[in-house]
């Protein structure tokens, strides 16, 4: 069997699990931006793409690999993959869901945290011999605990019930929307209640995104989204940046509607200099606080992600149906 491989090589080989199938298998590797023409040269006949999350499978590469069989997302994205495109050709498409929802879970309690304890401009404060101005001047204005805020999470798939559980320990009381409520058994599982969208937007203090990204949600959270926050409410986003709109975020953030962000993630990756929110961090490093999309990244994210995606390509070879398919060839 032959993959196409979009992605860091180096990576590839780091997380290879054991498994017969990444030995016996030929891999083309190829960076990511890899335009299609040259990612056809080699990978024309290729029977599987493995895919960074980030990077697009347009219909225009598809149409052209007369072998392929599945395209799997590296990580749990899958937005930028033509899934009716694979569709529509039998072909299917994967992703790793649920293999780092603990990893990102711990991303947006770190967030809400170093936003609440001011953890950038504390750092820097005792740098800059500043330590003992910066402790008096947060005893007045006050800081609060975790256990005291109110926390709304949309979305209550594998990250959303994680983080919800971790939040438990914190004694947070802890809320959700989703599309589908959840039942009493689920609930009580992850110590949520649910709330209607506009009720927990009004009555949390802080809200957390774990959304997947697709036409219904990118900009879910825009401006008139974001005036229906509790004032000084904090956003947290370790979803995807396409679920936040960065002018409303900003504008918010600069007129003190928001409180503050913590943010794992930011549209357009990758993310440049210029970006108004990585501007807007600068300007309130007391009140923005950005990471760069870690998350889901960590090592053992990584170990569950690549077996995963090894063991379907091995299904594949197999001629059986893979693991996690998120289209419907």
């Amino acid at each position: 069997m032959k993959l196409l491989i979009i992605g860091n090589k180096e990576r590839y080989e780091k997380f290879r699990p054991d498994l017969p199938i990444y030995d016996e298998s030929e891999k083309i590797f190829c960076p990511r931006g890899t335009s299609d023409q040259d990612l056809l040269k080699d990978g024309r006949d290729a029977d599987v793409i493995l895919a960074d999350a980030i990077t697009p499978v347009s219909a225009q590469l598809i149409g052209q690999m007369p072998n392929l069989k599945m395209i799997h997302s590296e990580g749990v994205a899958f937005d930028k993959i033509d899934t009716a495109a694979a569709a529509a050709r039998g072909i299917y498409v994967c992703n790793n869901k649920g293999r780092n929802a603990g990893a990102v879970a711990e991303q947006a309690i770190l967030l809400m945290l170093g936003v609440l304890r001011s953890v950038v401009p504390g750092h820097q404060a005792v740098c800059q011999g500043k330590q003992i101005q910066m402790k008096e001047r947060l005893m007045v204005e006050g800081i609060t605990d975790l256990a005291d805020c109110r926390i709304g999470l949309i979305g209550l798939g594998d990250i959303g019930k994680a983080t919800a559980k971790r939040l438990a320990a914190f004694e947070c009381p802890c809320f959700y929307y989703s599309r589908h409520k959840r039942n009493a058994q689920e609930e009580a599982e992850c110590g949520v209640s649910y709330l209607p969208l506009d009720e927990l937007l009004s009555s949390c203090d802080i809200i957390s995104l774990h959304m997947a990204v697709n036409e219904e949600t990118t900009h879910f959270m825009n401006r008139e989204r974001i005036s229906q926050m509790k004032d000084g409410a904090i956003l947290i986003n370790t979803g995807r940046g396409e679920l936040v709109e960065n002018e409303a975020l900003c504008q918010a953030i600069e007129s003190g509607k928001l409180g503050g962000a913590g943010l794992d993630t930011i549209f357009p990756e990758p993310v440049q200099a210029d970006n108004p929110v990585a501007v807007l961090a600068q300007r309130f490093p007391d009140r923005v606080l950005l990471a760069p999309h870690l998350g889901g990244i960590t090592t053992g994210s990584f170990k569950r992600m690549h077996r995963h995606t090894w063991e379907n390509a091995a299904r594949i070879a197999s001629g059986e149906k893979p693991d996690c398919v998120v289209n419907m060839p």
